[in-house]
């Protein structure tokens, strides 16, 4: 297992109140506030979300209404370090501050991103997911979502034949906005494997996005793709295509 160290640095929040500040923001896609930590577990999905993300920080000893209750920092040190040693796969790295504020401590967990690697946190069932940071939630990835970052990092490119199954999905979504996987399976006849890779390759090159939902997951046209006027969508898609073959391999 690897195992990184840490040390923490300790400040005293300055007049101007660089902690106040980053409480004033709420809870986002890139700040996270945690009362206390009691499971090592549920601390590595946001470590490894933020780290699969755009990065981010977690202010430990913070309410979620914002009110300061500080911590004892050591204690809840440790606790980070084990979710991110013995839970995350491979293992997040992360900087600590303590910051004596309002004569309470907080920590600041702040985690880099890490674009070239998917870090896997435990799930609900303890199994290890990829976790990403949508809004204020750290949310599982479908099958899709990796797929199409596989695609996009992988260096080999994406190859798309465009035929009936695809219009079908850039027709319906057309007229409808939104589609689930099984809803493009069973309406364009599609087998799953095939419905999960024609949706991660639009996915990978931008023209459809993914939104999550508490039902589950469905997809949209890009805002890249609806740029382009319906009179000349076909055509512009085909130059689109080919315009993106610079760098992807596409038929």
């Amino acid at each position: 297992m690897q195992h990184i160290s840490h040390r923490i640095e300790h400040h005293t929040e300055p007049r101007e109140g660089y902690i106040r500040k980053l409480i004033a923001e709420g809870e986002h896609q890139r700040l996270d506030f945690k009362f206390g930590i009691t499971d090592s577990r549920k601390i590595a999905r946001t470590l490894a979300a933020f780290s699969n993300t755009d990065g981010g920080r977690l202010l430990v000893g913070v309410k979620d209404n914002g009110a300061i209750a500080g911590v004892r920092s050591e204690e809840e040190f440790y606790m980070v370090q084990a979710a991110s040693d013995l839970y995350t796969r491979p293992v997040v790295p992360f900087q600590v501050k303590e910051w004596s504020v309002e004569k309470k401590t907080v920590l600041e967990i702040i985690i880099l991103p890490q674009p070239k690697i998917l870090c896997k946190a435990p799930g609900k069932d303890g199994a290890l997911q990829v976790f990403i940071r949508v809004k204020a939630e750290n949310l599982p990835m479908n099958s899709v979502w990796l797929k199409a970052w596989h695609m996009r990092h992988s260096g080999t490119g994406v190859t798309i034949h465009y035929s009936e199954k695809e219009k079908y999905l850039f027709s319906y979504l057309e007229n409808n906005s939104l589609i689930t996987l099984s809803k493009y399976c069973r309406l364009a006849g599609v087998h799953r494997k095939s419905a999960e890779n024609i949706l991660a390759a639009f996915l990978a090159l931008g023209m459809i996005e993914m939104v999550f939902s508490e039902t589950g997951n469905l997809y949209k046209l890009s805002d890249q793709y609806l740029t382009i006027s319906p009179e000349q969508r076909e055509d512009s898609m085909i130059r689109l295509l080919a315009w993106q073959s610079n760098k992807l391999n596409i038929l």
